[in-house]
């Protein structure tokens, strides 16, 4: 067998259809959309319309609130920080902020903050800067002669909550 021989297995590729072009084609005059109405025409068919009864997604009770000020917090494991340390990615000889942990591809994107917590064991001693702690991550970090320090709330943000 050559280069020049191969081909697919016969059926293995299809023309496509090419819709609205005569009545011979099979797919002419209305072109597959069926007879009159809304659903003929293009970019007007309405999700959920039930004919006028009252759509579902409006019969049933609405529930629970979105809070418009919640927070969303990365969460960094130990496990993950001490992955980070032993590859070389921080630096521990100055405190680590979210900045550097972006920096280092910790983390992807800053959010609204940092929440440490305790899944996993932490092996090195490490400065860190961040928005929450478990009581057992810092706890944690402190047994390694590390230290976490919260950020404080902005005021506008702290009047809000």
């Amino acid at each position: 067998m050559k280069l020049n021989e191969i081909k697919d297995n016969a059926g293995a590729r299809k023309s496509r259809l090419r819709v609205g072009r005569g009545i011979g084609s099979g797919m002419g005059k209305t072109g597959g959309r069926g007879g009159k109405g809304q659903t003929a025409r293009s970019g007007v068919r309405i999700k959920g319309f039930e004919g006028g009864q009252m759509p579902l997604h409006r019969r049933l009770p609405k529930r629970g609130f979105n809070n418009i000020f919640r927070l969303d917090y990365n969460e960094l494991t130990l496990e993950r920080l001490q992955r980070a340390l032993t590859a070389g990615k921080l630096d521990t000889s100055k405190p680590v902020t979210v900045a550097e942990l972006v920096e280092a591809g910790v983390l992807r994107r800053a959010k609204d903050g940092v929440r440490l917590l305790a899944t996993g064991e932490l092996t090195a001693k490490v400065d860190l800067v961040v928005n929450h702690a478990t009581t057992a991550a810092r706890a944690a970090v402190e047994a390694q002669g590390g230290s976490v320090t919260l950020i404080e709330k902005p005021a506008a943000v702290a009047e809000t909550a």
